[in-house]
């Protein structure tokens, strides 16, 4: 892979190359991919969406919203941090071809923000509720209808393959979706690959899967375009990484780290104390210990810790990047860049007190539970009227719950297997207060 390439500007529809060095600079297309993300009504769903604790009624929870804004401001410093140093190495990208060192924190940007865009609601568990209606609930029903890949596609539900198709796909009189740059469809894809074969070799890349079959000739075209290198023959589809979904990875990671922690000391599953002692041992090496001992209270104490703490995995995620980015673009680089961190020890003991205090505290568990049963009730529902109607079997009750769906999930024209994706997809569109409203209705438990 080469970075001329992989920074391709092209968009859905074009029919000419589009040239980095004629761009207008007060607005460069791989800020336009940020600007078409953030006004999407699917982002804008990602405030009503959890990010640690569903439902929550605290004031200190990140939504999925501001859990991605965070991510995009983390990945557009290390995008910049690490252009800067490709260009270094690469200069004809900056003297030929036009390329900035902003271009690279943009792209990151622009995908991080996006990257939980296709999640549903209640966190990943909604994913799980999803795939198990259709694995061991009443909606196996319908897997004699699918090919083996579609049907895996739906049991699998991967929140990261629906944002793909949101970001992409075509409806009437909206041709590609966002229509973002290549560039940024490339880096925002963390699993280039189909939902079968599952899990085939151990490299990060293989670890879920990037995209449905209705969306797998979209996929083709942006890899090939982007020079991404193929890693299977025949039938499945898959592609080694685009290099900077590494970037874009390691600043959710990060956020995921640090934040999430953050959280649940603010929510008092985690001692304050307990919490400073672990980040202290993150950031010991860069501690300004007179400025820290200055600060009388304890949110300050931490609110420094968390920043040092990000700017600290941020330096060292993209020295690993540089260190082995002749591995990245040959498709060897099999880990995450965080797996590689000289700091794997403290932030594997800080994963470790979250998913135990906080991600399997009971408070947790017990909204997931509810979860399960509301996203499980609103796809037998909605299936089964879908698939009354297209049969010219529907009652009466069927009728009135396709009214309420919005216009383009309604139609029974379309193959089984679009109609059931399509269900999957408008559920996992829901916010966790409209599937709970949704679920009310349903439950005649509100008028």
């Amino acid at each position: 892979m080469d970075w001329e390439t992989l920074l391709s500007l092209k968009r859905h529809g074009d029919t000419h190359k589009r040239l980095r060095k004629e761009q207008d600079e007060t607005r460069l297309g791989f800020e336009v991919d940020y600007d078409r993300i953030i006004f999407s009504a699917a982002f804008r769903s990602l405030q009503d969406k959890t990010q640690v604790i569903p439902l929550s009624k605290t004031d200190f929870v990140h939504t999925r919203l501001t859990h991605s804004l965070e991510v995009s401001v983390v990945g557009r410093s290390i995008g910049r941090s690490a252009g800067k140093q490709l260009l270094e190495k690469h200069p004809h990208l900056k003297t030929v071809h036009g390329y900035r060192f902003n271009d690279f924190g943009a792209i990151v940007a622009a995908a991080a923000l996006a990257h939980d865009i296709g999640n549903p609601p209640f966190g990943h568990s909604g994913e799980k509720a999803i795939g198990e209606y259709f694995k061991t609930g009443n909606g196996k029903r319908f897997q004699g209808l699918l090919s083996e890949k579609e049907y895996q596609d739906i049991i699998d539900f991967e929140g990261n393959a629906n944002g793909f198709k949101l970001l992409t796909a075509s409806k009437e009189g909206v041709a590609g979706g966002l229509r973002l740059s290549y560039a940024t469809l490339g880096a925002f894809t963390k699993y280039p690959k189909e939902s079968l074969p599952k899990k085939p070799t151990p490299h990060i890349a293989d670890k879920k899967f990037g995209f449905f079959q209705s969306e797998k000739e979209t996929f083709r075209d942006v890899a090939t375009t982007l020079g991404l290198r193929a890693t299977r023959t025949g039938n499945d589809l898959s592609f080694s990484r685009h290099p900077l979904t590494f970037l874009v990875e390691a600043a959710d990671d990060i956020c995921y780290t640090i934040i999430d922690f953050e959280d649940g000391i603010n929510l008092g599953l985690i001692s304050e104390d307990y919490a400073l002692e672990y980040l202290i041992k993150l950031v010991k090496d860069r501690i300004n210990t007179k400025k820290y001992n200055s600060l009388a209270y304890k949110e300050d104490r931490l609110s420094y810790l968390r920043a040092l703490a990000i700017n600290t995995l941020i330096n060292d995620a993209v020295r690993i990047f540089i260190e082995n980015e002749e591995a990245i673009l040959a498709g060897d680089f099999e880990v995450s860049l965080l797996d590689q961190s000289r700091y794997n020890a403290q932030i594997t003991d800080i994963i470790d007190l979250s998913v135990n205090n906080i991600y399997q505290s009971q408070e947790v568990i017990e909204k997931e539970i509810a979860g399960y049963k509301i996203i499980s009730d609103i796809l037998e529902v909605y299936t089964t009227a879908l698939m009354r109607s297209k049969q010219g079997k529907a009652s009466n009750y069927d009728k009135l719950m396709l009214r309420t769906l919005p216009a383009f999930y309604q139609r029974t024209e379309l193959p089984d297997a679009e109609i059931l994706l399509n269900t999957c997809c408008y559920v996992a569109s829901l916010s966790d207060s409209a599937a709970v409203h949704i679920h009310n209705k349903i439950m005649g438990k509100q008028l």
